[in-house]
């Protein structure tokens, strides 16, 4: 491996270890499409192994969720993520960054998160195209299911 392809390597490690992903974690992926980050993807899935769609009967850890301007209702997506996530899960909202095809502005995400339940904690470079924004359940939002 040259050491381009290495130094590659580790920045998508890093960037698995800021999404807080560890091995043996189960993580569903909602939204997939062909322009999502790949490099991104294989370090997440080199972290905990194959990622579950949003059919899984599993509890989950984690849920990438791929967002797009056009996909679709963000509160209901966000929703639907929380059906299976466990009380101390992460959502990881992925949209593209600004000037790219699909970004999503920053206020449709601070107007659908707390609506869901959800407060963003941080966000990430989750990529050349993509943004990442941690969104946790806010405190007492799942005792109101």
């Amino acid at each position: 491996m040259s050491a381009t392809a290495g130094q590659a390597a580790d920045g998508v490690r890093s960037l698995a270890d800021r999404f807080g992903i560890e091995p043996g974690m189960v993580v569903m992926e909602m939204g997939y499409d062909d322009d999502v980050d790949q490099d991104l993807r294989d370090g997440l899935t080199d972290r905990c192994g194959e990622l579950v769609d949003e059919d899984t009967d599993e509890v989950v850890d984690a849920v990438l969720v791929w967002y797009r301007d056009g996909d679709g209702d963000l509160f209901e997506l966000l929703v639907d993520a929380l059906g299976p996530l466990a009380d101390n899960g992460v959502v990881w909202l992925l949209t593209p960054k600004a000037g790219r095809d699909g970004h999503v502005e920053p206020s449709e995400i601070s107007e659908s998160a707390p609506t869901a339940g959800l407060q963003q904690t941080s966000t990430v470079n989750a990529g050349k195209d993509w943004s990442g924004a941690r969104l946790v359940l806010r405190r007492g939002a799942r005792g109101k299911k």
